[in-house]
Formats: C-alpha cells, structure tokens, sequence
C-alpha cells in the first residue's frame, strides 16, 4: 500500500514539473527578450532537451541575423535535430551553416556532421539505395576537402561500410533473379548480367565465388532453354564463363557441379556443330546441282 502511495506522489509532483515547465516555456516564448531566449537554448540544449532548444533556436535564428549569436544558432540548431534523430534535416542544416559560414571555426565539423548524418539516414540495403550512394558521395567529398582531418579515418571506415551495404543489396538483388530464373527467360538473361554487373562493381567480395558458379549455371539453363538458333551462341558463354570460374576458384566446393555444366554444354556444342556440318552439306549439293548446266541430247532437247 505504502508502495503504491509513493508511486501515485511521484507521478504527482512528475506532472507538476511538466506543467510548470511548459508553462515556464510557453511564457518565455510569448514575451521573452530574445537575448533571454537565446541563453534559455542554450541551457536546454546544455540540459540535453534538445527538443526545447531546437524550437528557441529556430525562432532565433530569422530575428538575430546578422549578429554574432546568428552563427551558433545556427549551428546548435542543427545539433538539435541530429540530437533528435531527425537527420535528412540536421543534413540539410550543417550543410547550410557550411555553406553560409564557411571561414568559420565549426565548417569543417559542420561538413563532417553533414555527411555524418547522411551516413545515419542512410536505408536498410532492403531498400531503395539512392541515399546510401549519396551518403558516400558526401563522406568522399569531405575527405577530398579536407586531406588531413581528424575525420578523414572514420569517415572512410564509413564509406566500406556503405560500400557493403551497397554489395549485400547487389547479391541479393543477383540471388533473387537466379531464384526466379525457371519462370521465364528474362529472369535468366536478367540473373547473368545482375553477376556481371555485381563481378565488376565488387570483384573482391565474399560473395564472389558463389555468383560465379550461379553465373555458369544460369547461362548453362538459358542456352538449354532457348531457341536452336540462339542455343550455340549461349552454351559457348556457358563455357567461357565456366573457364573464368575454374581459373579463379580450382578448390572451389562449386566444381564438380560446374564441371557437371561444362561437360554437358561441350556436348551440345558438339552436337550443334555436327547438325551445322550436314545442314552446309545438304546446302552446297543443292548449290551444285543448280550451278550445274542442262545435257543438250542428240535431238537437240535439254534433259
């Protein structure tokens, strides 16, 4: 009973102080000078409220313009919404701030937070990855300006990170078509060159080895499941892409299905190449017999 008493007191006297506060706030923004405002962000924000302090701050900012308060209002502002997660603003603010006072003493932490903040907006590699590039186009950027920050080692820690991201998203996305890649032929054509393009864009990666033999098995599928026309032409891509694999992975725990692949596609090429032979021996006997000239008989008639 005593437990609960105290309890009550003390959500109480909590609601108390939240009232009292937030009329205490309410009235300095109606009829506070805006020096008492000013120094008012600046303990909210020393008092980590930085919910309070943002909105002082952002009153501020238009009515001290021009003012030696202006830059730091500015400044803390954006810390205010980085603070509060709100980070596709506190981007756009620390840039503005680097922008507008850029021989200030704070551009060069107001670039890095710009990017830095970039970096925390950045969506899960599930999604959509236009701010993860954007992100590390700012973080290189930064690096580019300033050389020898103290920055420059976590701002590159930042961009490998991203950059793995962007490879998680790259193999997924290759994985996804290879898995879908029995339903039609575009998701065969689509799987190769999702490989290719993730091969060139990240041709150290973890991930290497299995899109590699994944490549050979989708070109291997595409070219038995194609036209007779197009059929020699894909199993001769099956093959080089085979080749590529055995030469970077001879220990691979993929071989002996690729070579499984390869055996099989030489076959066809074989077989193919066999078809091609009597198809052109077939075409130059009707060529010879049309070149041939008529026997004229002792009558004078043409045979």
């Amino acid at each position: 009973m005593r437990q609960k008493t105290s309890s009550l007191y003390f959500l109480l006297l909590l609601t108390v102080l939240l009232v009292s506060s937030c009329g205490k706030f309410s009235k300095l923004q109606k009829s506070g000078t805006d020096d008492e405002k000013y120094k008012a962000a600046l303990d909210y924000y020393k008092a980590a409220d930085f919910y309070h302090a943002g909105l002082l701050f952002e009153e501020l900012i238009p009515l001290l313009k021009g003012s030696t308060e202006s830059e730091m209002a500015q400044f803390y502002y954006a810390y205010t919404q980085y603070h509060q997660q709100q980070y596709n603003m506190s981007q756009y603010l620390f840039k503005k701030f680097y922008d507008t006072y850029a021989r200030s003493d704070y551009a060069q932490e107001a670039f890095y937070m710009h990017a830095f903040s970039l970096y925390k907006d950045s969506a899960p590699h599930t999604l959509d990855q236009t701010s993860t590039l954007t992100a590390i186009s700012a973080l290189q950027d930064f690096i580019n300006t300033y050389p020898e920050s103290g920055f420059r080692k976590e701002c590159t820690e930042y961009i490998l990170e991203l950059r793995k991201k962007l490879e998680l998203k790259a193999y997924e996305k290759a994985k996804l078509y290879y898995k879908i890649s029995d339903f039609n032929l575009a998701s065969l054509k689509s799987a190769v060159i999702s490989i290719d393009n993730f091969k060139r864009d990240f041709p150290d990666s973890q991930y290497s080895e299995e899109l590699s033999y994944l490549r050979v098995d989708a070109q291997y599928t595409l070219a038995k499941s194609s036209f007779a026309e197009k059929q020699k032409e894909r199993y001769e891509a099956a093959v080089k892409y085979y080749q590529e694999f055995v030469d970077k992975y001879p220990q691979s725990g993929y071989l002996r299905d690729a070579e499984k692949l390869y055996s099989t596609s030489q076959q066809e090429l074989e077989r193919i190449a066999v078809l091609e032979k009597d198809r052109q021996i077939r075409l130059d006997k009707i060529q010879s017999k049309e070149s041939k000239p008529a026997k004229v008989t002792t009558s004078g008639i043409q045979n």
